[in-house]
């Protein structure tokens, strides 16, 4: 039995990503005695998506002490919607404190995985060099890798054109003219931040979004230093913050539910928009929640102002220095900011993660994501995923997704050990029951009833991004592992 837990210790494991999933895996890891950690980011400083989306105006949209990590309460965030230089600090923080830094190697991205069924191992390759591994850890997030409008001409425009996740901070807005494509969470961030610095904001909405109050205040001194002497409150707090939360998520499945959020985005919006022609352009004729409810206290009187025009029409082209839109009306800019979105529902290092019998992710996955507890994939052993395939919110704070499934990948590797193997994968049937089984799930949800086309849905029309239940249930359905849903293989060479 110490052999093998000696043995199990010696496992070398590569995670791609330091974003809150890498850094929690990796802390999960060295707690659970496992020593022999690598970390591959792509950038030059940790922080995944709080890294790589640095636009004015960016923050998180569940409230800051559940947005963090469970075993590093943060008493000092100032505000209760934590913005991103904070939240960056604060996850380079706990990676100082508890030894996870020294392990990234940062500038390194991975451009292929293969796993090796002679030897057990997986080879990453990254521009610099080859890892060979043990077990490989995709955390390198749902929003990190940003989807460039696919609009004609858009390479031929002569002025500055960046999406928010790409931020150009050397380029100058004031007093330009400035198109911002797209009105996501993103763009209702940018769009009131920097609506008072450029002379005309051009704002292009091909479906507008349902927007809710954001309950945000700073936090006084005196509510931090109380949280710094008495830890037990703010846990109280983060508490009482997750059920309310999980109270929340049950109208995205019962629709007799959502009449006071419907109720309440729409006050929200007579009270914010007064002018009637621009409310009509603003509400959504979809159900609320079918897409993602975005919340915004701000973004609704930027729109109002008087150097602010919402076009409520696709982009149909790019002109050097101008935009079309479907009604045909021409928009001189100087500046473009891209608010397009994330390629959530098809990975881009899904083509080059090879398996077990030589296919990659995107063809097995045939452009739906599937995996077992969103985890792990049949086919690709000792490969596990952190906020994949289903595992998204449209209601609360993925980190709690990522704790628990840093918990799952803690079980298989101690089942490895306790069955002597050198690696594991999930059986397809117990792969396809749990597919199934969120797919039933999703049937008579607002995502996929609710009357839009969003990203949460793939290229087949499936849900794959979303998790279609409350985090109580898939920290119950996914931090215990099934034994019996595993196929290991022997180690024979040791």
């Amino acid at each position: 039995m110490y052999a093998q837990q000696a043995e199990a210790r010696k496992r070398t494991i590569l995670i791609i990503g330091s974003g809150f999933s890498g850094i929690a895996m990796a802390i999960a890891l060295r707690r659970h005695g496992i020593s022999d950690i690598i970390i591959l980011e792509r950038a030059k400083a940790l922080g995944g998506t709080w890294q790589a989306n640095s636009y004015p105006g960016c923050a998180c949209d569940v409230e800051s002490a559940l947005y963090s990590l469970s075993f590093a309460p943060n008493p000092d965030w100032t505000n209760t919607f934590a913005r991103q230089p904070e939240i960056q600090a604060y996850l380079a923080r706990v990676a100082n404190e508890l030894g996870i830094t020294p392990l990234i190697h940062f500038g390194e991205e991975v451009t292929g995985a293969r796993w090796d069924e002679a030897s057990q191992q997986w080879s990453v390759t990254t521009a610099s060099r080859t890892w060979t591994v043990d077990v490989l850890v995709m955390a390198n997030g749902p929003l990190s890798d940003p989807i460039p409008p696919n609009i004609p001409g858009l390479d031929m425009f002569c002025g500055p054109a960046f999406h928010t996740a790409r931020w150009d901070p050397s380029v100058p807005l004031e007093g330009k003219r400035v198109a911002v494509i797209g009105t996501g969470a993103s763009a209702i961030q940018v769009i009131p931040a920097i609506q008072p610095i450029v002379q005309q904001l051009i704002v292009a909405q091909r479906t507008p979004a349902w927007v809710m109050p954001r309950a945000t205040w700073t936090i006084p001194k005196w509510r931090r230093t109380l949280y710094r002497r008495a830890p037990m409150l703010q846990r109280l707090l983060r508490g009482c913050l997750y059920f309310y939360h999980e109270f929340v998520f049950l109208p995205f499945r019962h629709p007799m539910l959502r009449r006071p959020g419907v109720a309440l985005v729409g006050l929200h919006l007579k009270r914010q928009v007064r002018d009637r022609t621009l409310r009509a352009a603003l509400t959504p004729t979809y159900a609320v929640g079918c897409k993602r409810l975005l919340v915004s206290n701000d973004y609704y009187p930027a729109i109002t102002q008087p150097n602010v025009t919402l076009v409520p029409h696709a982009v149909m082209r790019v002109e050097p220095d101008a935009i079309i839109t479907a009604d045909g009306a021409r928009h001189p800019v100087d500046v473009l900011i891209l608010a397009s979105g994330f390629r959530v529902t098809d990975p881009i290092l899904a083509p080059v993660i090879i398996g077990r019998d030589g296919r990659s992710l995107a063809d097995v996955w045939q452009g739906s994501p599937k995996a077992y507890m969103g985890t792990t994939v049949a086919g690709f052993p000792n490969l596990f995923m952190l906020l994949g395939p289903n595992t998204g919110l449209g209601h609360s704070s993925l980190v709690m997704i990522a704790e628990a499934q840093s918990k799952h990948v803690l079980g298989v590797l101690d089942l490895i050990t306790q069955r002597g193997a050198r690696s594991a994968e999930p059986r397809s049937g117990a792969q396809d029951r749990f597919v199934r089984m969120v797919d039933e799930g999703h049937s008579r949800s607002v995502w996929i009833r609710g009357g839009c086309k969003s990203w949460y849905l793939d290229k087949t029309g499936r849900n794959s991004a979303l998790w279609p239940f409350g985090v109580g249930r898939f920290r119950r359905t996914v931090e215990r592992v099934r034994e019996e849903d595993y196929l290991t293989v022997a180690d024979q060479a040791r």
